[in-house]
């Protein structure tokens, strides 16, 4: 029954706090509630989205919840109802201890806006603790001889509890000689007394028994006992007296332990052992008797244990004196902790990002937290800063809360990520501070095109290269990341000679190399302009453009292409005009030829691979005229067949030949007859010239034989010197050098040779030497020459066969130039600077097409002389009528006549026939051939 009725009312209480539940706002929106300790578990204790203004139905969207700086939470949000509810037992006396008031503080944060709201709830007291004295059994000591009315201190009583719950009063039970009497101390506690009402008599009663009984005031009332076993004594009629009814004292909270802070000192006027005095602590329930020590004999109070201001900033002891025979006396000691800042401030993050993206606008939240420093005053003054030059700043809010927004636009490519130091520093002398550290990463956005590192680029392919080759690889770069710095390739969309340019060049669009699909031809277009570009892979994608100019190489893959003479397509046969009369170096006519390629690859050399009458005829090695090597003579054929082979300068060369035939006689009618009498050998006549002829060679034979005979005397003579001249050592004769002009093919070129004949003394062997020609003025190495067919013969004489230890090269001969008839161009015979210098621009070449098609113009007006009509070059009767325009093309772009800047000083040939000086053809005579 007692427990029902406990429970009974210890509902009713609950009830009565419920509907004393007050709501108030304070300062910035603080709310304030009241709630009785130990109730349930989820008791109501307030409606939030009330008092906030708030719906029910969005708090949960709004992840309303409640945060507290590191301590266990003694409340709950339900988030459906709105409702503040307990979240387990509270016990006020632990959390508050003897405090008038308990106060209890937190926070609740709206995180869709980062709002804080201030919440303080008073705990309130039932009455849930009984008093409780410090011993459970007292022994006290009383002479006889005490008169009525002395008074013995009692040890009091403790109750956790407050206000009217906490201890009201004592009780002692009914007995003769001692009544209770209570008084309240400057503290405002109760202290009961034992009064003694009737004197004693250790006779009549040694010992008596009490039971002290103390009450609080709660519903319903609880109490406490302590049983006192008095022990009558004889004569100790004094008790100890402390020199001060309260002892006060401050000391700092970081005070060494050991420290002495305080003695107390108390007398008895007694003597002997009724004097003897000793201290003692009351062991009072709390953390305070297990800080301090008091000595008993000396009443010297020491640190045992840590002081700290944060747990607790005022300790009472309870401190008695008691003497020899056991009468005692008490006093109060209140010690006060000062405050040193030993306490740095403490961080407590309630929210914060860890990647923001890197177009986020100035004033974006990164983080919210708060700062709280336990120790108090000027010491827990907290000021918080973030290292200069960062694109953040802090924001106070109430309550130390602050938060960190950005201050301007971040850029990922500049720093991706941020490690934010935040120092939070108190101020206290001398200061602490504490930093936390906010790692931020900057989230990439396609902000970034693709960058070509050059602005074009030029790439070179040989033509008819294999397909699939590849031709260059370009490579952009994209500062971004991940999928905004993955980059493709393409090629702008184009046509390239009526055919789309995806034909001719793919890109592989991972890699940016670009093949080609097929194999180029130089004579068909000489370079390739095409756009690419490379796009991210971004939303949207982002993209940039670069030029590409790709060249195409020529390569030596067209032969030499003769323009004249052409085979004649009338049924007639082309004949070139040479007269009797014309001395050596006379233009009989011109091979024109032109190649299809460029440069080197078109550079033309001319020679004369096969001629019916050799030394009559010399061609041109880069003009390709055909001229007189020597005069004619009267027994030369009437007719002279010419195979002229023109060589491109490509590797390898490339040639193509021409056949010519060349009529002597001094005009057309002369060709006819001269021809008619060759074909007609059954005339009478011929008999008469064949009987000449034999008569002719028997003179030349008899003439052949006294010269052999001749000349082996002399070397008979020679031999018979010799041997007269043994002892004296050898003598040489020397032979005038003799000058030649070779042509061998594209290697043909004016040379210059020596010859020596050395005849030794005492041999019989003569050597004529005919050393390797000096090249003055070539296109090609003297190396690639000495591979050539050449004129320089090496001959034994019948006296000097077997010896080659003799073989010595004359000096070079450099007093050579080109006429003005020999030098480059279309006819040999243009006028030009002294050096002749090959046409090698298109300028040049240029200059030899309008000189063709000029002379076209003037076959055109008639005045040609042989096959002047139309279709001709109109050139002279030395070119023949067998040039003609029909199929000529233009290769104004890609002629080239190679040939040398060196000039020839006694040029003396041109086209009126006039014999060119030394180095044309004839060879200087000496020795006996002079004679000839």
């Amino acid at each position: 029954m007692a427990a029902l009725q406990k429970l009974s009312q210890h509902g009713r209480f609950i009830g009565l706090c419920f509907l004393s539940v007050v709501l108030w706002e304070a300062g910035a929106g603080q709310m304030h509630y009241s709630v009785p300790e130990e109730i349930d578990k989820g008791s109501f204790v307030g409606d939030i989205a009330k008092d906030l203004g708030l719906e029910t139905q969005t708090l949960a969207e709004r992840g309303i919840r409640i945060v507290s700086r590191g301590r266990t939470q003694l409340f709950a949000l339900n988030p459906r109802s709105g409702s503040l509810v307990t979240a387990g037992r509270i016990d006020r006396e632990a959390l508050c201890a003897q405090s008038a008031r308990c106060l209890v503080n937190f926070n609740i944060l709206l995180e869709d806006k980062l709002n804080i709201y201030s919440v303080e709830v008073e705990i309130t007291d039932i009455n849930d603790n009984a008093p409780r004295f410090g011993v459970d059994e007292l022994e006290l000591k009383i002479s006889e001889t005490t008169m009525p009315g002395f008074r013995i201190p009692l040890k009091s009583a403790h109750d956790a509890d407050v206000g009217e719950n906490t201890l009201q009063k004592y009780e002692l039970n009914p007995n003769d000689h001692f009544s209770l009497d209570v008084r309240s101390g400057v503290d405002g506690n109760k202290y009961p007394e034992l009064v003694l009402e009737l004197a004693l008599d250790r006779e009549e009663k040694a010992v008596h028994h009490l039971v002290l009984v103390a009450l609080d005031g709660g519903s319903p009332v609880r109490s406490g006992t302590s049983r006192i076993h008095l022990t009558v004594l004889d004569a100790n009629d004094n008790a100890p007296v402390f020199t001060q009814s309260e002892y006060r004292v401050s000391v700092p909270e970081n005070l060494p332990i050991g420290t002495r802070i305080l003695t107390v000192t108390a007398t008895d006027t007694d003597e002997g052992y009724n004097a003897q005095v000793a201290y003692f602590q009351e062991k009072n329930p709390g953390e305070t008797s297990e800080i301090f020590e008091l000595e008993s004999t000396s009443g010297d109070i020491t640190i045992i244990k840590r002081l700290d201001y944060e747990d607790a900033k005022v300790h009472e002891i309870d401190i008695e004196a008691q003497d020899g025979p056991g009468l005692l006396t008490r006093t109060k000691v209140i010690v006060t902790v000062l405050d040193v800042n030993d306490n740095a401030p403490e961080f407590y993050m309630t929210s914060s990002t860890s990647s923001i993206p890197e177009d986020s606008p100035p004033g974006t939240i990164v983080a919210l937290f708060n700062v709280h420093d336990r120790d108090s005053g000027q010491n827990a003054f907290i000021t918080c800063s973030l290292p200069e030059n960062l694109p953040f700043k802090l924001e106070r809010s109430v309550d130390n809360y602050h938060r960190l927004v950005t201050t301007r636009a971040l850029d990922r490519e500049q720093f991706s990520s941020y490690n934010i130091t935040v120092t939070a520093k108190d101020g206290g002398k001398p200061s602490l501070s504490t930093d936390a550290y906010i790692m931020l990463q900057v989230a990439d956005i396609n902000d970034n095109p693709p960058m070509f590192p050059h602005m074009s680029y030029s790439a070179y392919i040989p033509e008819n290269n294999p397909r699939g080759a590849s031709i260059i690889s370009v490579v952009a770069h994209d500062p971004d990341n991940d999928d905004n710095a993955h980059i493709t390739y393409s090629l702008t969309e184009d046509t390239l000679q009526g055919a789309p340019l995806s034909s001719y060049i793919s890109i592989n669009s991972d890699t940016g190399i670009l093949y080609a699909l097929r194999s180029f031809d130089y004579e068909q277009f000489q370079d390739l302009q095409l756009w690419l570009t490379a796009s991210d892979s971004g939303n949207p994608p982002l993209s940039s453009n670069v030029s590409l100019s790709i060249f195409v190489l020529d390569q030596n893959d067209n032969a030499p292409e003769i323009l004249y003479p052409t085979l004649p397509t009338d049924g007639s046969t082309g004949v070139e005009l040479a007269p009797r009369s014309a001395e050596p170096g006379y233009l009989v006519t011109k091979v024109v030829a032109v190649d299809r390629d460029s440069g080197q690859n078109a550079w033309l050399s001319y020679r004369l691979l096969k001629a019916s009458e050799p030394g009559l005829f010399a061609v041109g090695l880069h003009t390709g005229e055909v001229r007189t090597a020597r005069a004619l003579l009267d027994r030369d054929a009437l007719k002279q067949s010419l195979v002229v082979a023109v060589q491109d300068h490509g590797q390898p060369p490339l040639s193509a030949t021409v056949t010519l035939t060349v009529a002597i006689a001094d005009n057309i009618p002369d060709v006819l007859a001269d021809l008619g009498s060759v074909r007609t050998p059954a005339d009478p006549e011929d008999s008469d010239l064949t009987l000449y002829l034999v008569v002719a060679v028997a003179a030349v034979s008899c003439v052949f034989l006294a010269f052999v005979i001749v000349l082996l005397a002399l070397r008979l003579r020679r031999w018979h010197s010799t041997r007269l001249l043994q002892a004296s050592g050898g003598g040489l004769v020397g032979l005038p050098a003799s000058h030649f002009v070779g042509v061998d093919g594209v290697r043909a070129f004016l040379q210059t040779y020596s010859q020596e004949v050395s005849v030794r003394a005492d041999s019989r062997e003569s050597h004529v030497i005919f050393p390797q020609p000096n090249y003055a003025d070539t296109l090609i190495s003297q190396e690639s020459c000495g591979k050539s067919e050449s004129f320089l013969v090496s001959q034994d004489l019948p006296e000097t066969k077997g010896d080659h230890n003799l073989l010595q090269q004359a000096p070079p001969n450099t007093d050579w130039r080109f006429s003005q008839a020999q030098r480059p161009g279309t006819s040999g015979s243009q006028n030009g600077d002294e050096t002749g210098t090959w046409p090698n621009n298109q300028f040049d070449t240029e200059m030899l097409q309008a000189m063709i098609l000029a002379s076209a113009s003037e076959a055109a007006d008639g005045g040609s002389t042989l096959g002047g009509g139309a279709g001709t070059m109109g050139l002279s009767a030395r070119y023949g009528p067998q040039f003609t325009l029909q199929h000529v093309p233009d290769y104004r772009q890609n002629v080239y006549i190679p040939g040398s800047n060196a000039t020839l000083t006694n040029a003396a040939g041109k086209r009126d026939g006039k014999a060119p000086a030394g180095g044309n053809g004839n060879k200087k005579k000496s020795g006996k051939k002079e004679k000839k």
